[in-house]
Order: C-alpha cells, then structure tokens, then sequence
C-alpha cells in the first residue's frame, strides 16, 4: 500500500476542480494520435495509473471495464494514462478486454500536466511516481471532480457519485 498525505498531493501543483483541462496530444495504444477533443460532447472520466498489469492497476482497469456499458450511459468517455509504452498498453488491453483508450504518455506530458508525479512511500522507501488519480471532465473541458483516493474495485461507483 502506497501512503501520502494530502499535504504532499497539493504541493504537486495537480489540477482541480474547476481548472480548465490541458488540450494535449498523446498516443493510445495503437499509436494513433489522441486528444480530449477526439470525444467532444461526451464527459470524460481522465484516469492516471502507475503501471500495466500490477494487481492494483488491473483491478481499477477492470472494475471500469466490467461497468463501462454503465459509464458510457453516464455520459463519459473512459482514457487511461500511464508512462508505459504503446506495446505494454497492448498487452495490458489484449490481456483484460479493456474497451477504452489508453494513453502512452512515456514522455510524461500529461503526467505532468495534471500535476499527478510527484513523491510516493511504499515499503519505507521514497521515490518519484505516478499518483493514482481520476479527473472528471465536462464537455466544456472544465474539471468537474478530481478522485485522489481512488479505490481500484470501486472505482466506478467514485466515478458515477454525483
């Protein structure tokens, strides 16, 4: 278990409730280029994960792909972004069946964007890392939630609160 105050969250400079989301553009999976403008007039459930096929990430990748159906009737749109590679993504999405996009942001850009690198404790020892952490998103592209406490089996039910 990784633990954090969010003390140290909020010096990361992450973005907020009510921030403008960044325009960016990545790459999925597939290496086709990929922006938040791809999915206008949908709402956009923005996820950050540390790795493919670790058992926390999987789990989250898998609780949303078993309610995706329920999340799309929301309204939203579902992209993962992770520092892995294009292929890792591939497996990672062969392997789960996950039906949503995933972003190989190997060079960080969106990473850093949204504020969620920053220092991590696990074990006793410290070290730089991608926080797990959901942005909602408006068809404005204004941040409506920003999910810090992400819970990997229930993150759809955090997702679908409102």
């Amino acid at each position: 278990m990784i633990l954090l105050s969010d003390q140290k969250l909020e010096s990361m400079n992450m973005l907020k409730e009510g921030d403008n989301a960044p325009e960016l553009e990545g790459v999925d999976q597939n290496g086709n280029s990929i922006s938040l403008n791809d999915f206008a007039d949908k709402k956009i459930a923005l996820y950050f994960y540390p790795k493919d096929s670790t058992p926390g990430c999987t789990a989250q990748a898998c609780n949303l792909r078993d309610n995706y159906q329920e999340l799309l009737k929301a309204g939203y749109q579902v992209i993962g972004v992770s520092a892995d590679s294009e292929k890792r993504h591939q497996n990672f999405i062969e392997k789960n069946s996950l039906p949503f996009p995933l972003i190989a942001d190997t060079d960080k850009k969106f990473i850093e964007a949204y504020g969620v690198w920053g220092p991590k404790k696990f074990m006793g020892k410290e070290y730089d890392g991608i926080h797990r952490t959901t942005f909602l998103i408006d068809e404005n592209r204004v941040i409506t939630k920003v999910i810090k406490k992400v819970k990997t089996k229930e993150h759809t039910a955090q997702i679908l609160e409102d």
